[in-house]
């Protein structure tokens, strides 16, 4: 009865893990395909840079 008990405790925690790393591979496999959401413009860093007008120093 003990081994048969066993047997079950360890195809769930199998399975349960099987599930947590495909989850997990499948959530990095989307953060690597997904794009910039705040890339607007489409014209990548270069539109972030803030429009600042240097002091005159003269």
């Amino acid at each position: 009865m003990f081994f048969i008990g066993l047997g079950i405790v360890v195809m769930y925690g199998y399975f349960l893990l099987s599930i947590i790393t495909r989850q997990a591979r499948g959530k990095r496999d989307q953060q690597l395909r997904s794009y910039d959401e705040n890339d607007l413009d489409g014209m990548g860093n270069q539109g972030r840079v803030p429009n600042i007008k240097p002091k005159n120093r003269a």
